[in-house]
């Protein structure tokens, strides 16, 4: 893993070299600040002023050639424009293959000055990053502010160029009515909105685009979802993941497992309650059954995730054994008339969730140019099995006996799912590839043990050379910080207690946010059964298929924000209007007369699930950006901290309804909206304060 500042002078254009960021200047900076801080010499005010003005002499430089060098390629399209007039009436085949060279010669020159750009807009971020870890979070927040609609800032310019993006669009356009002109064509690109340039520099121009202005499409934004957070400085080149150690078939069994698993999650939802009261429990007691599986998957998640990092089929294995003994148990717990035992098989359930290994494959054992379609698979076998589970319920209305065994609406989800289980499980065995990584360690390992001895004997020798070396090695190095950071900057998080001290306030917010909301979708699923069926006597096909109806909302959504709202709008905003929304939709949810209808309910619980599922790809897409790159791996991962937000969440809100029972059912509505509509208020009060630090 190489660090940002020694990947900033390796991929630096040469001729280039006095127009990038100071990078390393502005680290020096901040080691003497905070040792003139600890020694009296200024105070934090002045600080404050000093390096606003170091960055913006930065900041102004680099705008200043990325203007003249936009004009040096507005001026080469010209010309290029004027030679593509000129022979727009010939047929020469040469002069036309000489011209789109040409074109691609800009693209290329366009590339290489969005990347200029790029990572000069890295290491702003990065600066700001350390300056706020140094000084208790004030100087992005307060830089941002003054700087980013001020008419005279040029702080935009960096992270939303439009002037560049102009150019870019000039190129495509021109190279497109030069093919079409080639083919006889009166078209444009414009009459065609749909038909995409099909041209290998267009697309690396397009993909540079996107990541400077953080656009995005479908699948991206829909790959964000899975949270699997990429370091800034890993690049293709680098990546340890080849084709040939690539296991095509293994993938797909972890895609299978993730919806399996979210399938069995929600297909007890719409008869939960009439299982309780079979069982001689309320109604309201649904809400320990389908929450006690998120509270053993609180725990699983921690083992799930460490146990990852020595094997993925093993903790696979466990978890279909697992997920198949839980729902049988939850089968029988009907016949032996024992709610205690259907519980039992509800937490073996969540003890059997192996999210975390499925999100861990998709990170270590798949090549980072295919990445980004597996983390897309990830989230969309979630949002199908959520989907799929209660529709599935709607068709299990039917009850016959085999052998004493009852199958009716209650069991039949237990015995599906047993099944369903039991058969990947001999699919997994046969057909999974456990990682060559893996086996290499085991050999390492292997092999240090074998020469433990001899290397014993020659320790004591070679102990001081390689430290000298080692002390040689920081005092070249080009951060030229303190070793301790040096050492610690890419290590992963060994510790929850690390994690946190990890996370910025504003990844702190994004994750009350994700709270918040699933809280909200929790709440909203797991009471619909007895809401619906003490206000409007709902059956249980009516509840599966309101839910499905939900679901099946999760991907067009979507695929709505992540091809245009994104495109449009900064993510933040999104996500505040989403915050409001959601808000909105919890307010309408609340019985305020006697006579609750069935527009009321549906309508309000749509605004709180789709806008909720908006919210969620927005934070989750924020937070793979502004969390620390020390989280994108080992145990206690960015991805494991949002599993247990959105975990504890859900238990949270399952304990709330059960409790909320005990006031009866027609007190249960407003009892539970009470604690989402305080926390949604909380969240858009914390996103205010933390605005100017999600850019």
């Amino acid at each position: 893993m190489v660090n940002f500042g020694k990947k900033l002078a390796q991929d630096q254009v040469e001729e280039w070299k006095g127009y990038y960021i100071n990078y390393k200047l502005m680290k020096k900076m901040l080691k003497q600040y905070v040792q003139q801080t600890q020694i009296g010499g200024k105070d934090c005010e002045q600080i404050l002023k000093e390096f606003s003005r170091i960055l913006d002499d930065q900041i102004e430089r680099i705008v200043l050639f990325l203007l003249q060098q936009q004009g040096h390629l507005a001026s080469r399209i010209e010309e290029l424009g004027a030679q593509r007039s000129a022979i727009a009436r010939q047929v020469d085949t040469s002069r036309v293959f000489q011209l789109r060279e040409d074109y691609r010669e800009v693209g290329r020159d366009l590339v290489k000055l969005l990347r200029f750009v790029d990572m000069n807009a890295t290491g702003l971020r990065k600066i700001l990053k350390k300056f706020d870890k140094r000084f208790g979070y004030k100087f992005t927040d307060y830089y941002v502010t003054t700087r980013a609609n001020h008419p005279y800032s040029q702080l935009q310019q960096v992270f939303k160029q439009v002037g560049i993006v102009a150019v870019a669009g000039a190129l495509s356009r021109n190279l497109a009515y030069l093919e079409d002109e080639h083919r006889g064509s009166f078209l444009s690109i414009y009459d065609n909105p749909s038909v995409v340039l099909k041209d290998p520099i267009i697309d690396q121009v397009n993909n540079a685009v996107q990541k400077l202005t953080h656009a995005t499409n479908f699948m991206q934004y829909l790959g964000q979802h899975a949270l699997i957070v990429q370091d800034d400085t890993t690049s293709e080149s680098e990546d340890t993941v080849n084709d040939e150690s690539y296991h095509f078939m293994s993938l797909m069994l972890n895609l299978v497992n993730t919806f399996l698993y979210m399938v069995n999650t929600y297909i007890i939802v719409p008869t939960a309650d009439d299982y309780s009261v079979s069982l001689g429990a309320a109604p309201t007691v649904c809400g320990i059954i389908i929450g006690s599986m998120a509270v053993a998957q609180v725990f699983s998640s921690v083992y799930f995730s460490a146990w990852s990092n020595r094997s993925y089929f093993r903790p696979l294995v466990f978890s279909s054994i697992m997920l198949f003994s839980g729902n049988l148990l939850y089968a029988l717990a009907y016949d032996l008339n024992s709610l205690t035992v259907l519980l039992i098989g509800r937490i073996l359930c969540g003890l059997g969730s192996a999210r975390a290994v499925n999100r861990r494959y998709i990170s270590d054992c798949v090549p980072l140019k295919t990445r980004l379609q597996a983390s897309a698979g990830f989230v969309s076998a979630s949002a199908l099995g959520m989907a799929c589970g209660p529709g599935l319920a709607g068709f299990l209305q039917t009850k016959f006996t085999i052998y004493s065994l009852t199958f009716n609406q209650s069991t039949l989800p237990g015995w599906l799912m047993s099944i369903s289980w039991l058969l990947y499980l001999v699919w997994l065995w046969f057909s999974f590839k456990e990682p060559e990584h893996f086996a290499k360690a085991a050999a390492s390992a292997a092999a240090s043990e074998s020469s433990h001895q001899e290397s014993a004997n020659l320790e004591e020798g070679l102990a001081q050379p390689l430290l000298i070396a080692e002390d040689r090695m920081d005092e070249n190095s080009e951060d030229n910080d303190d070793t301790t950071d040096s050492q610690k900057s890419h290590e992963p998080a060994t510790s929850f207690v690390s994690a946190y001290k990890l996370l910025t306030p504003s990844v702190k917010v994004q994750l009350l946010i994700y709270f918040m909301l699933k809280y909200a979708m929790e709440i909203l699923l797991s009471e619909s059964s007895v809401i619906t069926t003490y206000y409007f006597n709902w059956d249980t096909s009516a509840v599966a298929i309101f839910l499905a109806i939900l679901g099946l909302t999760v991907l067009p959504v979507n695929a709505l924000v992540g091809s245009y709202v994104t495109n449009w709008f900064e993510d933040r905003q999104i996500l505040l209007a989403s915050e409001i929304m959601v808000l909105i939709g919890i307010i309408m949810s609340f019985r305020y007369t006697p006579h609750y209808s069935i527009p009321q309910y549906v309508s309000s619980a749509l605004i709180t699930f789709v806008f909720a599922e908006v919210l969620e790809g927005v934070n989750l897409s924020l937070l793979s950006r502004v969390m620390s790159s020390r989280l994108s791996r080992g145990t206690y991962n960015g991805g494991l901290l949002s599993t247990e937000a959105g975990t504890l969440a859900r238990v949270v809100a399952d304990a709330t309804i059960t409790g909320a029972g005990y006031l009866g059912t027609g007190m249960l509505l407003n009892v539970t909206l009470l604690p989402p509509l305080v926390i949604s208020i909380v969240s858009i009060v914390a996103t205010f304060c933390t605005y100017n630090t999600l850019f």
